[in-house]
């Protein structure tokens, strides 16, 4: 199995990812920080004579009442109980293991104050390979992600619920099955486990991660579709995206120019003078998409390194100071952004699909040899324009809503983890499309003669003809659509 050590470094996209399935191990520059920070949280305890919040005061609006010294670790217990009440359905067992991760990457930079046996637990925990359940609704995204993190956090102590294979089992069951204790949380741990933007942050690393590969995909059902339809390839030549100078559109272009670099289909002479925008603006709408989810991953890859706790250590101010890292409106803004750029994905796919069935260019009428007696593929550009519309209603902002919480204290919120979990839909919905687009595109091109087209998409076309055949009369299609659905996630390392 790989390794993935914890040090005091940045980490991309791609690495995190890739490292949910990886032994965690912590370096010893980290160990020292998270121990200075213990020391240094400590000291200021013990020499405070001022209330420090969160650590000897209560949360939120109880922000003036002062807690008993011999009730601070009962304190940090008593956060996390009262604050893991998610709702919903149970997320996936891939984002969890990421929120874990991310929790720990984040407590690992030191500025937490929490124990370094804390670190090492929850080190333990994840490489034991307890997978906390953790549910979709609860979090506001601004005082960190309370809810979802107080499941993560209760199934610390020894509490809350673990996945076991597809059932959910008592976190004590789960300790008494690996014969190990659960931990006993010191002052100021349990606000340091809830405070943080860990779950709006596994959302967009996993969406992310996504993206970029439906993204691959999007460029080779355009291909393919290009090469059905007879489009032209002029339209992608490099010098007319050069002029307009946007590197996300001259990208894209060079990608579809390079799918079709051989093919026989696109040095015929073409009939048709001008291709609708759904082919030929290819590049500047997937372009624009491009370049927006750079911009996200740059906004994400500074939040899943940050501090997002709350209060945070600042060792050169020699203080510990109350403020607002845990605010999730960097990323609820960034998320509307990609919600967006995502779903135009979709909905050009979706026009594409339309204009492949409507018995132009040569093609029949929804691609079927005798339509009439056959529906061919009528139906599934209504399932696409069914997921298109879907899109188009998650589209609608979160972000500009707030609701006060916590008797008014907490009284502007980013709705960041709604935001997040509803562009974790649009991608999915995306891939669904995505994926009908391939089938579709590769039924009309078997109309023509497949074996013409570029040597990249003719081995892509002969792979999936293995598993999804040409459709000559009406069949149970949705069992092609789910074939089509997994050959992407095979071919394009897609685990939505």
């Amino acid at each position: 199995m790989d390794k993935f050590i914890i040090a005091q470094k940045d980490y991309t996209i791609d690495e995190i990812y890739n490292a949910r399935n990886a032994v965690l191990s912590i370096d010893d520059g980290t160990k020292n920080r998270v121990q200075y920070g213990r020391d240094f949280l400590d000291k200021k305890l013990a020499e405070s004579k001022e209330p420090i919040y969160g650590i000897n005061t209560g949360f939120g609006s109880l922000c003036n009442t002062s807690i008993n010294p011999e009730m601070l670790a009962e304190l940090q217990v008593n956060l996390v109980r009262s604050h893991a009440c998610g709702a919903g359905k149970p997320i996936s067992k891939r984002i969890s293991k990421l929120i874990f991760l991310l929790k720990i990457i984040g407590l690992s930079k030191g500025n937490s104050g929490i124990s370094l046996d804390l670190l090492e637990h929850m080190v333990a925990v994840y490489n034991a390979g307890a997978i906390p359940v953790i549910y979709e609704f609860g979090s506001l995204g601004a005082s960190g992600d309370l809810a979802p993190l107080a499941h993560l956090a209760m199934v610390l102590i020894g509490e809350g619920e673990v996945w076991h294979g597809e059932e959910k089992i008592p976190g004590a069951d789960w300790y008494k099955q690996q014969d190990v204790s659960p931990i006993a949380l010191k002052a100021k741990e349990g606000i340091s486990l809830l405070n943080g933007t860990q779950f709006m942050s596994a959302f967009g690393v996993d969406a992310l991660y996504h993206v970029q590969q439906l993204m691959r995909l999007a460029h080779v059902t355009t291909a393919a579709s290009m090469e059905a339809f007879s489009a032209r390839l002029a339209p992608f030549k490099d010098e007319l995206h050069a002029v307009r100078r946007n590197e996300g559109q001259r990208a894209v272009a060079k990608e579809i120019r390079a799918l079709l670099q051989d093919s026989k289909l696109q040095q015929e002479v073409k009939r048709f003078v001008q291709d609708p925008y759904s082919f030929r603006c290819v590049p500047q709408v997937h372009g624009a998409s491009y370049t927006a989810l750079q911009h996200v991953q740059s906004v994400v890859e500074n939040e899943i390194n940050a501090v997002t706790d709350n209060p945070t250590l600042l060792f050169e101010d020699d203080s510990i100071v109350s403020g607002g890292n845990f605010h999730g409106q960097p990323l609820a803004l960034s998320y509307e952004y990609a919600c967006m750029a995502t779903a135009e994905l979709g909905s050009i796919s979706e026009r594409r699909i339309y204009k492949l069935l409507s018995g132009e260019r040569g093609l029949p009428a929804f691609l079927v040899e005798s339509p009439g007696i056959n529906s061919g593929f009528m139906i599934p550009q209504y399932t696409a324009a069914s997921l298109v519309n879907r899109n188009k209603q998650l589209c609608t902002p979160s972000v500009v809503d707030t609701i006060d919480s916590s008797n008014g204290q907490e009284d502007h919120v980013s709705m960041g983890a709604n935001v997040a979990t509803k562009w974790h839909q649009v991608v999915q919905n995306v891939h669904e499309i995505l994926a009908t687009e391939l089938l579709v595109g590769f039924q009309a091109l078997d109309f023509l003669d497949a074996s013409q087209t570029s040597t990249v998409l003719y081995a892509i076309y002969k792979d999936f003809r293995k598993e999804i055949p040409f459709v000559t009369k009406d069949a149970f299609l949705h069992e092609w659509m789910q074939k089509s659905l997994k050959f992407t996630r095979v071919h394009f390392d897609l685990y939505l």
